[in-house]
């Protein structure tokens, strides 16, 4: 049965959040984060003031816990990997090889991060409206294709960064580069791999506030942990940035600013991934 539909709310062709209304005279409204992260629905019986919050099934709730709890701490972990790299580089408690396989370390803590966030998406209770609007438990995947879902889109562009990030702190172990080769072979992967990161924090802003900019939802924990996580990419990319290799002199940029801002926004990482901990169902 086909359920008429009140508001559909999003950004382009994406829809992040639907009201609607059950035959019974229920109103319904799904949002997307809410949904994916903690399983719930809001729903609003006629004469009542507030909505009252409904829940996925066990299944899928135990589902959201297991994987959020396994992104939460792979980006802990991830980010404070990165911040001990980069303050093992900017206080020279060791060589630029042992900075060089930290950074590597984190770096498999933040693909697994990535990838367990896009399983999120995938096995999280999906919606069904030819069911009275009630969340569902789809069969378990481990891949899928959704460009059309933003929170898909998001966490997919997410996790390719933290592979782009890959490719540029393996390149880092390769010894004599020619200054060219460096540019070509770490700092532009790494460039790349923070642009992915903005974009896919855009992108999550977009999912949570259900408009094509920013907003501000103080009393939101999952605004916090979007928000906390963007700061960490605009550092990592100011970082980037600061770490390019100058042909005429070999030297960086400002290797100051580029450890330090390593170090701060894997720390933003690791309080967003705390904060992730607790946006559980």
């Amino acid at each position: 049965m086909e359920l008429p539909q009140q508001r559909a709310e999003g950004a382009g062709p994406f829809t992040t959040r639907l009201t609607w209304q059950r035959p019974e005279g229920d109103t319904v409204v799904w949002e997307s984060r809410p949904a994916r992260r903690r399983g719930t629905l809001a729903v609003r019986r006629p004469g009542e003031p507030a909505a009252r919050t409904t829940t996925a099934d066990a299944k899928a709730l135990g589902r959201l816990r297991l994987l959020n709890g396994i992104a939460s701490a792979a980006f802990v972990i991830g980010g404070a990997l990165f911040a001990l790299g980069a303050a093992v580089s900017q206080f020279g408690w060791g060589t630029t090889a042992e900075s060089a396989a930290i950074y590597f370390a984190g770096g498999l803590f933040f693909n697994t991060g990535g990838y367990v966030s896009l399983l999120q998406v995938l096995n999280g209770p999906r919606h069904t409206p030819q069911d009275g609007g009630r969340l569902v438990t789809s069969a378990w995947k481990w891949w899928g294709y959704e460009p059309m879902r933003l929170d898909w889109l998001s966490t997919f562009v997410l996790f390719v960064g933290t592979l782009v990030f890959g490719i540029n702190l393996l390149d880092s172990f390769l010894q004599g580069l020619t200054v060219q080769q460096t540019n070509r072979l770490i700092w532009s992967p790494d460039v790349i791999g923070c642009l992915l990161f903005l974009i896919s924090g855009h992108l999550a802003f977009i999912e949570i506030c259900h408009r094509p900019w920013p907003c501000l939802r103080s009393r939101s924990l999952g605004w916090w942990v979007v928000a906390v996580n963007q700061f960490g990419s605009v550092l990592f990319m100011v970082s980037a940035l600061a770490a390019f290799t100058r042909p005429a002199t070999g030297s960086l940029v400002d290797a100051g600013v580029a450890n330090w801002g390593t170090l701060l926004g894997a720390l933003c990482f690791s309080v967003g991934g705390v904060l992730q901990a607790l946006e559980r169902p």
